[in-house]
């Protein structure tokens, strides 16, 4: 016996000189060769020579040059037939072999025999039972059917160096198509496409399933204009291409989003009347209309087709949830166990558990849920990373997710990088960085998933330090990397660090990117570079994103406190056609609209919104109830949410902080209740807000206030983190209860934030405690202190108190460190332009009249019995000084303005950057009086409403 040993890239000859038959389960085969034969493959031509045993042991024993090895396999009698060592036994090598003597004698070609004798002597030939001698043409067809299996066995092995061993031999043959198709496929199969395309090139006539194959393969590799160029050749030379084909071409329609070719390939189809009967190219068709979009195309060729299966319902509905229709998803789901009765499969409750995170349906999810554990299908490694996603944005915890991962019997990067972002979701920063940890291998998107959760949690120093740990590996840095890394640097909104990494992505070549451009620019607006950013700006040369960064340097200037530049940005956009206002610019604008108050635009927004459609949009949504919300219009925002038709934890947490802004918390607490009513899972800023609701209520809750702060780890399993505390401090502080406040601050299990003591210092302040209040300030000076704002905390609560030298000190101290207090602003918006005021401000245009109102309106209110209070004019100066300082307040300017520029009876509207002060708030209870106006002011605190002398905050604020 002879033949050719693996190792095909450089042929070796052996032949087989002998054979010792031990018993019915033991043979050894003595070979001698000019090179090193395998002796793991020679057990696997014994395997498949013999008659079926129940087990075989080869010894196999080669003797080359070099000298001789021994090997020993167990082989299983072969089910299928591989008759390699026939086929080639008559296939002559390309070289002459040194033992060319030695022949072996074939009998049918299906039972070789070998002698029974228990010995044979190496010096003879083996010897085989005679045969009838086989005609050339049999010969040949031999030859083909084997060379046909052994391209079968190349792909099932993945053998490479067999599929050029095969090729060789079929270049030594006459033209054989159906041959070389099944090379073209074997190559393909490999992932060889080049060597495919040779073998195609090389045929005279390549026929349909030619062509196919090759347009399959290209169409799969990234090649999809290489594929539809094919596609025209193949119909160009007169070859009609059949189903598999148009699956083909449409899989490279598919990738690259040619709808234009696609809607040409389905008139084709019915032309030649394919889709009728295929189920396999109609869901291709639908396919590509899913992808482009095209849902109503998608719906109709689904009505029409004959005959469906699972893929085809997968396909429809998977487009249904694109296209964000997730009721009519799940409308189509109910119709296919009713009508076609098909077993769903895992990718059909992977796309409804994506539906049922979209819609944020709690039950929708769980349902699927108990579905998979009904077909079986709860240990599916999709199903279960789709669960994870499922239960980590919608309707589940921490505990869910964590049991669904253990339980796991599969898993992959996927299942671990879903459980880092669900660990970062939850805010569990050091739980996602174990399990970072203790993967088995990573990739970029599992540092990716690590990076961007750091940022989203606000750690931004450390999303910084994982960055250059993921250069120093040399980890592939991508957009989404770098981009997360430049929002990690707006986090800090370090000028320095930020500079170094707009310095190092210039270096490494992303300086062109347009993504990295954007968050470039978003970050310079975060660090207050706002010259840097107007220079990206004005460069922008891309045609693409051209919204996405009018719209970030729109918020920029927002941002920066410059709202007047934003809107004229704005305004600048529309009449250019620049920026398409769509789903995310509607966002952002009426995110800006509400920070400025201003109404009027975030209405026209609305409106626009309505007729783009956009209504439906979640965030948008969001936007459009926290804009009414902060625009003084809290109706308008009840009718946004119950509008809407899906709700996500951040629209309760949207109509939470409306109704905490109108100081509202009897209503905060009555929208609190219908959340537990209706399942809706809170998350850590749901507490954050409804703790602070008991502050703005009619009675005191104080009790039910303590007693939900503490089922927040028992009943909600969330752990209390110092924004809690600050909330729950600010609640007793409010009510009376300064020191029980002081002494839970000290008692915390952990080492309070500065916002916890603020907190306290802010309720001193409206109880004038200076006692509580002094060490307050220490302890918050202690912790920060080069903190500017908490200097005039201390600077204020001194000077309320009358402790002019005190407060002095504070703010000599502030000057000797070179700090600076935030300049306090009111502002105003007349006629769609926004009018700022600051205190003693006289670069108004119309300075002159607004002065001399605010005189007029000073006397008026002098005689309704308003009596200036000089104690909130934070200078040692004179009396006399000390209320012209008070009269030329920014409050009182921008009021007056307004009063002066509206119409009677109409509402003034004014929005302050920071507190008001309390003589401010009494001036404008008397104006209330005297002008018979409404006036609405928005502060940090909150809203102020001033009618008939009375304020809506009841003066606690």
């Amino acid at each position: 016996m002879e033949g050719w040993d693996s190792c095909y890239s450089t042929p070796c000859l052996y032949v087989a000189v002998g054979y010792t038959i031990h018993n019915s389960q033991s043979v050894t085969v003595i070979m001698v060769g000019s090179g090193t034969c395998k002796s793991q493959f020679m057990a696997t031509i014994i395997q498949s020579t013999l008659t079926p045993t129940p087990s075989l042991t080869v010894t196999t024993t080669a003797t080359t040059g070099t000298g001789t090895a021994t090997a020993t396999a167990t082989a299983t009698a072969a089910t299928s037939y591989y008759s390699f060592p026939h086929s080639l036994l008559s296939y002559s090598p390309p070289h002459s072999p040194p033992f060319s003597s030695l022949k072996l004698r074939k009998t049918h070609r299906h039972q070789p025999y070998f002698s029974t004798s228990p010995t044979q002597s190496l010096s003879s030939t083996p010897t085989f039972l005679p045969s009838s001698e086989s005609s050339p043409i049999n010969a040949q067809q031999s030859l083909i059917d084997t060379l046909f299996d052994l391209l079968r066995l190349s792909a099932r092995c993945s053998d490479a160096q067999l599929v050029n061993a095969v090729h060789a031999c079929i270049l030594k043959l006459q033209e054989h198509t159906r041959l070389s198709n099944a090379l073209i496929s074997a190559y393909l199969k490999l992932g060889l496409l080049s060597q495919a395309y040779n073998v195609f090139l090389g045929l005279s006539c390549p026929n349909m399933v030619s062509y196919t194959a090759l347009i399959s393969g290209f169409s799969k590799s990234n090649r999809e204009h290489e594929a539809v160029e094919l596609f025209f050749r193949m119909r160009d030379s007169g070859v009609e291409p059949n189903e598999y084909t148009f699956v083909a071409i449409l899989t490279a329609c598919i990738r690259i989003l040619d709808l234009q070719l696609g809607l040409q390939l389905h008139a084709l189809i019915i032309k030649l009347g394919v889709s009728e009967d295929s189920v396999f190219v109609s869901n291709a068709l639908m396919g590509l209309y899913g992808k482009c979009g095209c849902f109503l195309f998608v719906l109709k060729l689904f009505d029409e087709m004959l005959h469906r299966d699972i893929a085809s319902w997968n396909t429809v509905i998977s487009c249904m949830v694109s296209e964000f229709m997730y009721d009519k998803a799940f409308e189509l789901f109910r119709d296919m166990q009713r009508s076609d009765g098909l077993r769903v499969d895992h990718f059909t409750l992977s796309t409804l558990l994506t539906a049922s995170t979209g819609s944020s349906s709690i039950m929708k999810g769980q349902e699927v849920h108990a579905h998979a554990i009904k077909v079986g299908l709860e240990a599916n490694l999709s199903v279960n990373n789709a669960l994870i996603g499922f239960y980590t944005n919608c309707g589940g915890g921490v505990k869910d997710v964590t049991a669904l991962f253990e339980r796991m019997p599969i898993r992959d990067m996927i299942t671990w990088t879903e459980v880092i972002a669900a660990y970062m979701n939850f805010g569990l920063v050091e739980l996602a960085v174990e399990v970072f940890n203790k993967m088995p291998e990573r990739n970029s998107f599992s540092y990716n998933a690590l990076l961007t959760g750091l940022c989203r949690n606000g750690q931004g120093l450390r999303t910084l330090e994982l960055f250059i740990k993921m250069v120093e590996e040399g980890v592939d840095l991508t957009e989404f990397t770098l981009t997360s890394v430049l929002s990690a640097c707006g986090l800090l909104m370090d000028r320095k660090i930020s500079e170094q990494i707009h310095g190092f992505i210039l270096k490494i070549g992303f300086g062109s990117n347009a993504c990295i451009e954007a968050a470039l620019l978003d970050m310079c607006t975060k660090c207050g570079k706002m010259t840097d950013a107007e220079k990206i700006f004005r460069r922008w040369s891309f045609e693409q994103d051209t919204s996405v960064i009018w719209t970030s340097m729109i918020c920029g200037y927002a941002r920066n406190g410059l709202p007047d530049e934003a809107i004229s940005l704005f305004n600048i956009s529309q009449s250019k056609g620049t920026m398409v206002v769509d789903e995310v610019a509607s966002t952002s604008v009426l995110g800006l609209c509400g920070n400025i108050g201003y109404h009027n635009m975030g209405k026209q927004i609305h409106c626009h919104a309505l007729k783009s459609g956009f209504l439906s949009d979640l965030m948008v949504g969001n936007a459009l109830l926290s804009m009414y919300s902060k625009c003084w219009n809290m109706d308008d925002a009840i009718k946004i949410f119950n509008n809407m038709p899906t709700h996500d934890t951040v629209s309760w947490n949207g109509l939470l902080a409306g109704h905490l802004f109108h100081r509202q918390g009897d209503e905060a607490l009555a929208l609190w209740s219908k959340m537990k009513k209706i399942g809706t899972k809170p998350d850590k800023v749901t507490f954050v807000l409804t703790i602070s609701a008991y502050r703005h209520t009619n009675s005191n809750l104080v009790v039910d206030c303590r007693s939900l702060f503490s089922s927040l780890k028992s009943v909600y399993d969330i752990e209390p983190s110092s924004d809690h505390y600050a909330s729950l401090v600010g609640v007793l502080g409010y009510w009376g209860l300064l020191e029980e406040a002081e002494e839970m601050i000290t008692t915390m299990p952990f080492e309070p934030h500065t916002s916890v003591w603020r907190a306290l210092l802010d309720s001193c302040r409206i109880h004038l405690n200076t006692t509580v209040g002094k060490r307050v300030a220490k302890r918050i000076l202690a912790i920060e202190p080069k903190d500017p704002s908490t200097y005039i905390l201390v600077s204020n609560l001194y000077s309320a108190s009358g402790r002019w030298h005190c407060s002095e000190m504070v703010r000599e101290n502030m000057r000797d460190m070179g700090f600076q207090k935030h300049p306090g602003r009111s502002w105003i918006i007349f006629q769609n332009k926004i009018h700022f005021f600051y205190a003693r401000d006289k670069s108004h245009p119309q300075t002159k009249d607004i002065y001399s109102g605010l005189e007029i309106l000073i006397l008026e209110c002098l005689k309704t019995g308003y009596v200036p209070d000089t104690s909130f004019v934070l200078h040692d100066v004179e009396e006399h000084q000390k209320k012209d300082f008070l009269f030329n307040h920014s409050a009182k300017l921008a009021a007056t303005y307004g009063l002066l520029m509206s119409k009677p009876g109409k509402p003034i509207r004014i929005v302050k950057n920071i507190l008001l002060c309390g003589d401010c708030h009494t001036f404008l209870k008397h104006v209330s009086v005297v002008t018979k106006r409404e006036i609405f002011l928005r502060d940090s605190s909150g809203f102020h409403c001033f009618s008939n002398g009375q304020c809506s905050c009841k003066d606690y604020w």
